[in-house]
């Protein structure tokens, strides 16, 4: 990977393993953590291909691959891809570079319905990368598939950026939300869930 991504560079060493043991904790305890898999399910037919770019530890792609999709998770951070392969084995886990996506190369040619990237992933990927990101995740998917995005407004992307680089990258804003369960949008909200396509 030629691209040190936000998450390696502004966090520190023993990060990923409290994250990796935050979720598990979370889990153990009965929290919701399946918000965003609820909303992507509601946004493609049943039995789709769904990319989890960014997947972290994998609670998104598990619950879609829970609700009958075939899930492939891509994540920069080994120790994350590795959580991911102990705690859900059914998805396929990969430890990829977002920026420099080639699921083809790793036998994946077959497009996707949609991706999702949760979990403030375009805040951490490398600065100045995010167009490039945004581009190789739209370069997977079929024509007219869905990408849903979910970040804080206040992680240092401001949404005028990504807007620029969504157009940038071939895709087409089709909703915007201040949360997963669909609040709807406000310009002083501090997470934006934007509903992205990629044109026919």
């Amino acid at each position: 990977m030629t691209n040190r991504t936000r998450w390696a560079t502004d966090t520190g060493p023993e990060h990923s393993q409290w994250y990796v043991n935050r979720f598990r904790q979370l889990a153990a305890e009965g929290a919701d953590l399946a918000g965003e898999a609820r909303l992507l399910d509601t946004l493609v037919p049943p039995a789709s291909r769904i990319l989890d770019a960014g997947c972290g530890t994998g609670r998104v792609g598990a619950e879609l691959a829970a609700r009958g999709h075939t899930v492939v998770g891509v994540d920069a951070d080994p120790v994350l891809i590795d959580a991911a392969r102990a705690d859900h084995p059914a998805p396929r886990w990969l430890v990829a570079d977002l920026a420099e996506l080639d699921l083809a190369a790793a036998g994946e040619g077959e497009p996707f319905d949609a991706a999702v990237l949760a979990g403030n992933v375009m805040a951490f990927v490398a600065a100045g990368t995010e167009r490039q990101v945004l581009s190789r995740v739209a370069a997977h998917l079929r024509p007219d598939g869905v990408v849903a995005v979910g970040f804080g407004t206040d992680r240092g992307y401001p949404l005028t950026d990504f807007d620029a680089d969504a157009v940038g990258a071939g895709l087409r804003l089709d909703h915007r939300f201040a949360t997963w369960d669909l609040r709807p949008w406000r310009d002083d909200a501090d997470f934006a869930v934007t509903i992205l396509r990629r044109p026919t």
